[in-house]
């Protein structure tokens, strides 16, 4: 099965099934204003993120470096935003990782040596045949 699609069944499902388990525990009111809560914190979080990455990716700029991981940071920064606004708790979670620089450090750190082991695996080599043709000869293109 598609996981796009199994993603899309899924996440309701357990932010359904948190609603309620939370909702029991601490009341409705409860939990809608912590849903509110979370997300206003994670939106401010994410803003405060976002600035620190872009004064980064200046830097990088100024040095004359490629600001490369800033640029995936933003953008993780902006998913983990947009998880935030969606309410539920096990998205607000991913959020919060996804914008906390300590977990995007590490997740960034795995991604990035499983890509280097790939292209270590990878050979760099084209094998052929060569012929060298005179000046003269007819068979010149």
């Amino acid at each position: 099965m598609n996981t796009v699609l199994l993603s899309i069944i899924l996440i309701p499902i357990i932010e359904i099934y948190l609603f309620i388990k939370i909702g029991t525990q601490i009341g409705a009111l409860n939990t809608i204003l912590l849903i509110l809560v979370t997300a206003a914190t994670g939106i401010i979080y994410a803003r405060y993120e976002g600035l620190n990455t872009l004064r980064s990716g200046f830097t990088q700029m100024i040095k004359n470096k490629t600001p490369a991981y800033e640029m995936i940071s933003g953008a993780a920064i902006a998913f983990g935003a947009l998880l935030l606004i969606i309410p539920g708790f096990a998205t607000d979670i991913l959020g919060f990782l996804m914008i906390l620089p300590l977990t995007r450090k590490i997740i960034f750190g795995k991604i990035s040596t499983k890509f280097q082991n790939q292209k270590k695996e990878k050979n760099h080599f084209i094998e052929g045949e060569f012929e060298d043709i005179e000046d003269d000869d007819d068979r010149k293109i």
